[in-house]
């Protein structure tokens, strides 16, 4: 845990974060990532490499000294399950410090599962109250981003706020898929719009809007009240974002946290990196970004550590090293286990376990976990799903005509290779 001089926060909030609980939302489908997640929640694919998305969240809880933690599932949890039980049992609970998980259970008389992001929450409220939170921090846990929570916490406790709600600046175009907010010059939010069809320009800044993050602080008490009351009207559909947020501006006071204010960067950065890697393509150009000299994402802050559980296996290895049969990886990220044998990988992230055969070439591709890519394949601008083994000779990336064919192709040429899609190809092709 970092002291407070390193959190940049006074005792008053160390002392707090003690008695705050966190709450991530990780039981969304993700379904904009199409078969990635036909059997694994959004939060449990892997990224970077030998991460899954989820371990952000958890990892910015911990390094900001937020040490009791509420992990809400639904969608297909059971990957997200094993690997929360494996990687993040190191917590202590004679100390308080714990990560609890809330499956959906049907906790409440209607018997229903949870219907939204503040159902969810309500659904829990009984458990949640046995801990006597002081806040309650709402996160959703599909999301890439390094934050410093105590800071968020700092301004709540500062500003007197109900509510505090975390913002970013984003392009007007990207608004439509956000809750968009105004301000006033205290930062107190005056009007907040769920995923508006027209967003509302920031003032001085016509093309961009002020997006909510999905990042909540809340007194407990009041959290508890909303929570009661919103589940008691039948209009409403239980999210923070379109129904319980709207509902409080005007009546409480409402700030909003800029991001800009809590991004745990690196020294010469210049984005505040946050990524919700919810499309093929956002996900493809977040884990390439990765392979570049300077990415966006620095993984290698040993100051901000990005926990995980990780498969113990042996290291990345390279094998052959003639002019014809040159095992290498340039600009690219391996992880753990994989072997490139005779094979070129250039500007690609390989996640453990990956095979890369002799005389294959793979440039500008995603491989996740436990693939085998047969003799002389060639893949370009793909991701390749868990446990894929591609057939020797295939060639993925240079007609684009045949892969929108055989396989989901993006409108920006990213192809997404699946074992269903290759099993398909079987009974089709010679």
């Amino acid at each position: 845990m970092l002291d407070q001089a390193e959190l940049g926060v006074d005792l008053e909030v160390i002392q707090r974060l003690r008695r705050t609980l966190a709450l991530i939302l990780a039981g969304g489908r993700g379904s904009r990532l199409m078969d990635l997640t036909d059997w694994h929640a959004k939060p449990a694919i892997p990224f970077a490499g030998k991460f899954r998305i989820i371990d952000f969240a958890l990892s910015n809880c911990i390094n900001s000294g937020i040490r009791r933690i509420g992990v809400l599932t639904q969608y297909k949890a059971h990957s997200l399950l094993q690997h929360i039980q494996r990687g993040w049992g190191f917590l202590r609970g004679e100390f308080n410090e714990f990560i609890e998980l809330l499956p959906a259970q049907q906790r409440t008389e209607g018997g229903n599962w949870y219907r939204g992001t503040a159902d969810a929450v309500y659904q829990n409220l009984d458990i949640i109250r046995e801990h006597r939170p002081e806040h309650v921090l709402i996160l959703a846990g599909d999301h890439v981003y390094k934050m410093n929570y105590a800071k968020m916490l700092a301004q709540h406790l500062t500003s007197q706020a109900d509510v505090s709600v975390a913002c970013i600046a984003v392009p007007r175009a990207l608004a439509t898929g956000f809750g968009v907010m105004a301000i006033d010059e205290h930062d107190r939010i005056v009007r907040f719009d769920e995923k508006p069809a027209n967003p509302a320009p920031m003032p001085g800044h016509p093309d961009m809007a002020l997006a909510s993050m999905g990042i909540y602080i809340f007194n407990a008490s009041l959290l508890f009240d909303l929570l009661e009351t919103d589940s008691s009207f039948a209009g409403s559909s239980h999210d923070f974002g379109k129904d319980v947020i709207p509902s409080l501006i005007g009546t409480h006071r409402v700030v909003a946290h800029h991001f800009s204010e809590s991004c745990v960067m690196h020294d010469g950065a210049q984005e505040h990196y946050w990524r919700d890697v919810g499309t093929i393509d956002a996900y493809w150009e977040a884990n390439i970004d990765l392979t570049t000299v300077t990415p966006s994402l620095n993984l290698y802050d040993e100051s901000w550590p990005i926990w995980t559980d990780q498969p113990q296996v042996p290291p990345a290895k390279f094998v052959f090293d003639s002019d014809h049969r040159r095992g290498m990886a340039v600009d690219s990220l391996l992880a753990g286990g994989c072997i490139v044998s005779g094979a070129t990988v250039r500007r690609s992230m390989l996640f453990s376990n990956v095979r890369v055969n002799s005389y294959c070439l793979v440039e500008d591709s995603v491989i996740l976990p436990n693939c085998d890519i047969g003799r002389h394949a060639r893949l370009k601008n793909c991701i390749v799903d868990q446990g894929v083994v591609v057939p020797p000779g295939l060639v993925v990336g240079e007609d684009a005509e045949l892969d929108a064919r055989r396989f989901h192709r993006t409108e920006k040429g990213i192809t997404l290779v699946t074992a269903a899609k290759l099993k398909a190809l079987e009974t089709v092709e010679p």
